[in-house]
Order: C-alpha cells, then sequence, then structure tokens
C-alpha cells in the first residue's frame, strides 16, 4: 500500500508545463472526449494532451491541438513557430494590444 502513494500524487498531477511556462495562465479542455491542457505565457503557448492515443489518432489529434491555440488563448499561432507532436505542441502567438 505503501507503494502506491507516490503514485497516486503523481496522478493527481495531470499536467505539467515546461519550463518555461512555470507560472503560465491554465486551460483545461475536453475536445471530443479527449481532454488538454493549454499553458499561455505572454506570447507563446503550449498545449499538452492528456491520456493515451492509437496509432492512426495522432493526425486528427495535431490538428485539434493546432484549433484550441486561437480558441483558448484569444491569439494567432505563428504557424512557423510551432513545434513538437500529438502528445505536446510548443509556439508563439500573435495577441491583440
Amino acid at each position: 500500500m505503501k507503494a502506491l502513494i507516490p503514485l497516486l500524487f503523481l496522478a493527481a498531477c495531470g499536467a505539467s508545463p515546461a519550463p518555461e511556462f512555470f507560472g503560465a495562465t491554465r486551460s483545461d479542455v475536453t475536445v471530443n472526449s479527449r481532454d488538454y491542457t493549454v499553458f499561455q505565457k505572454g506570447e507563446r503557448v503550449e498545449v499538452i494532451r492528456l491520456g493515451y492515443a492509437t496509432r492512426g489518432e495522432h493526425q486528427e489529434i495535431r490538428a485539434t491541438m493546432i484549433e484550441l491555440i486561437p480558441r483558448v488563448t484569444g491569439c494567432k499561432l505563428r504557424e512557423t513557430t510551432l513545434t513538437g507532436d500529438s502528445g505536446e505542441m510548443r509556439g508563439s502567438l500573435d495577441c491583440p494590444a
């Protein structure tokens, strides 16, 4: 039982941001029964997919993650800055003044 306690704490953490996003605004979003966490700090964004994805789901998940960025942040993604995959993406934003 004692061995399970650390695992419970880890499971409760959910998505953690990259060090660059410590102190960022966090938004938890569910789309098509899949959970995502979006971190925004200034004009930078990180999107993390939560949960397992099968081989055939990655392209659709990636598209959903890209669509989430302007919806959640209110800013336009600078698409040439986008890095990552269907598990975690980071990019730069153009935000209205």
